[in-house]
């Protein structure tokens, strides 16, 4: 029963920081960042994060955590690290270090539950 509760923590989680990360990534756009219209990496959160709460795979959090590892290889291959850096636009600044942290433990935490999907599934 423990380790059923920990399963919907560590998935609940990635849902959870994938979230904030769109958050964060809503606070920069607010603050005045250049996005397209539809911003590709506000979708990929969001749509992510619908596919890892609702769909009832075991491997799925896998998805929460690759989109985490895909938006971080973005942050630094963008440019956009140099927001973690300027306090000079502070909403862009606070959006782009809540981004950046959510973006990382979702990555932990997408891990954590497949890791622990997998354990149920092999004791049970």
């Amino acid at each position: 029963m423990n380790q059923r509760s920990s399963l919907l923590t560590a998935r609940q989680l990635t849902v959870a920081d994938l979230l904030v990360a769109a958050a964060g990534f809503g606070i920069q756009i607010v603050s005045g960042i250049d996005v397209p219209t539809i911003p590709p990496g506000l979708v990929i959160m969001l749509v992510a994060a619908g596919l890892v709460a609702f769909l009832p795979w075991r491997w799925i959090p896998l998805v929460g955590a690759g989109v985490g590892l895909f938006l971080l290889v973005g942050f630094f291959a963008s440019g956009a690290v140099g927001n973690l850096l300027d306090p000079g636009r502070l909403g862009v600044f606070i959006g782009a270090w809540i981004q950046f942290l959510a973006v990382i433990v979702t990555v932990v935490a997408g891990i954590v539950a497949v890791t622990q999907n997998n354990r149920r599934r092999t004791t049970a």
